[in-house]
């Protein structure tokens, strides 16, 4: 089962690292990982995608919160949150494909976000079924690079991922 964590840090150098570095020596994978800085400078959001089962969760949440500049540590529940990625697709296209492309952006609400000769930049934001679901068709063009940003979640509603006041 995969889980979302929320991991309010000190936003300062190494964190990452540190972070990063206690799921490598306990074995556990990252699938995926985002950070960024909040509303607050001194503090930074990272979004941890990480399989397991319960224990698993309650081993890796125990951890992080052994470290020094971890300030909280949340599961975000699937049910409740709302999840986002981003990814950039550069696809080979000529003249007689290019509508063809354009098409597929149109249905996706993608973007396309810079237009050459032989190629053409797609831009996506959705879910990860979403995406992966554009790469499936743009493959058929020849897909000559990806990027992908990773899961990025917030919580639906009044409830929130912040320090208390």
């Amino acid at each position: 089962m995969k889980h979302t964590l929320a991991v309010l840090v000190e936003n300062k150098p190494g964190v990452l690292a540190r972070v990063s570095g206690l799921f490598s020596r306990r074995g556990f994978n990252i699938e995926s990982l985002a950070v960024g800085i909040t509303d607050n400078p001194d503090i930074s959001r990272m979004t941890i995608v990480v399989s397991g089962d319960d224990r698993v969760l309650d081993q890796v949440t125990k951890q992080l919160n052994k470290l020094i500049d971890v300030i909280k540590v949340s599961d975000l529940d699937p049910a409740e949150a709302i999840d986002r990625e981003l990814a950039l697709f550069k696809v080979k296209v000529d003249k007689g494909n290019r509508s063809e492309v354009i098409q597929i952006v149109e249905v996706f609400r993608a973007q396309i976000v810079d237009v050459g000769v032989k190629t053409m930049i797609v831009a996506v934001t959705g879910t990860g079924d979403k995406i992966d679901a554009i790469e499936k068709l743009l493959r058929n063009f020849g897909i000559i690079e990806v990027v992908r940003t990773g899961k990025i979640s917030m919580n639906r509603g009044a409830k929130t991922v912040k320090l208390e006041k």
